[in-house]
């Protein structure tokens, strides 16, 4: 399979680093990725004297800025304990980090084959600041890499809904991303269904697979919908958070997503779906999922909000999952995918001034 390469340039209404995202729009953006190189997981970067390793410093506001003196290095960092390795998110804005915490950071060749050796600081809350839990702590990931280029994807959707001005955005994890839409970095099981839905209707997909509720905040606080003329957002967010954090916290962190959203686009209204059942029969993850929906489910009439579960169509009459709607039992098939928008469809239509009186 002939792999199908572009480049692009944008505009951000804020500031990266500037060597970090020389090197990272360096690389080409992968438009299919071929499935026999997904067989075989890149060799481990080996540690080089020649990157030096990144400074890590606080500000008085909590605010955590990571500099490297090795010209086109690409710093990755981590705040949750991880070692930083080559699919950990790159270092883009400074960590918002005022309730305290762990960065560790290592810098990296362009190519990911090479690192520096790693660092990393402790920092105790600031005076007065409250605890957070992770799903409010904005921060980058890179997990599906080399599927696809987390900050690379990052600068393309916002610029294609810049440019767009997408009237209907999609946001979410790898269910979103693999729905359809610009850009082509990943196979999409749910293209056909995607350009027969939204081909026509100006609309930007934001999914980024493996994103935690933070890496979508995260997104968002850093332009990915500013640019967008918004009159309906699709939120789909949550469940890659199922095996780290409590239905609480998951639910807190779904509620700023949605609360940026409206901040940035006042005037779009909001589909906030319930998250998806997941596994082939039901289990304590599903039970789990079915609590943070119950928990987000009063957001529904505030700022716009209409929470949306479609979660029973999904399931057989004895509550299991079949592979002709999820082949692996989480990401829709092209049929799991039709369910989603036809589900969706009426109310879609209705909030974007569509549906007949």
């Amino acid at each position: 399979m002939k792999r199908r390469l572009c480049r692009f340039s944008f505009h951000m209404h804020f500031r990266f680093p500037s060597l970090a995202l020389a090197s990272l729009l360096a690389l080409p953006l992968v438009s299919s990725f071929p499935q026999s190189a997904l067989a075989e997981p890149p060799p481990a970067p080996q540690v080089v004297a020649g990157l030096a390793a990144p400074t890590i410093q606080r500000d008085a506001k909590g605010n955590v800025t990571l500099t490297c003196a090795t010209s086109g290095a690409v710093i990755r960092y981590s705040i949750d304990g991880s070692a930083p390795g080559p699919k950990t998110g790159p270092y883009l804005a400074p960590i918002v980090l005022p309730a305290g915490g762990v960065v560790k950071a290592r810098a990296f060749s362009a190519d990911r084959k090479e690192m520096s050796e790693a660092v990393e600081s402790k920092f105790e809350p600031i005076a007065g600041a409250p605890a957070q839990p992770s799903t409010l702590v904005p921060c980058t990931q890179d997990r599906d890499w080399p599927v696809y280029d987390w900050a690379v994807r990052h600068a393309a959707v916002t610029k294609i809904a810049t440019e767009k001005k997408a009237s209907l955005v999609f946001i979410g994890d790898s269910i979103t991303q693999m729905f359809g839409g610009e850009p082509h970095d990943r196979p999409q099981r749910g293209k056909e269904v995607w350009e027969q839905h939204y081909g026509k209707r100006n609309a930007a997909n934001l999914g980024f697979g493996y994103d935690f509720v933070e890496n979508a905040l995260w997104r968002l606080q850093h332009g990915e919908l500013d640019g967008a003329a918004a009159k309906v957002v699709v939120i789909l967010i949550g469940t890659n958070n199922v095996g780290r954090n409590t239905p609480e916290e998951i639910a807190t962190g779904i509620r700023a997503v949605c609360a940026e959203v409206h901040q940035r686009q006042p005037a779009a209204k909001t589909v906030l779906m319930g998250i998806f059942p997941r596994g082939p029969k039901p289990d304590a993850t599903r039970a789990k999922l079915e609590a943070v929906n119950k928990l987000i489910a009063p957001l529904d009439g505030k700022d716009g909000i209409t929470f949306l579960d479609i979660g029973a169509k999904f399931l057989e009459p004895d509550g299991t999952i079949a592979r002709e709607t999820m082949g692996d039992f989480l990401h829709p098939t092209e049929k799991g995918y039709e369910i989603w928008a036809s589900e969706l469809e009426p109310l879609l239509s209705k909030l974007l001034g569509e549906a007949k009186p």
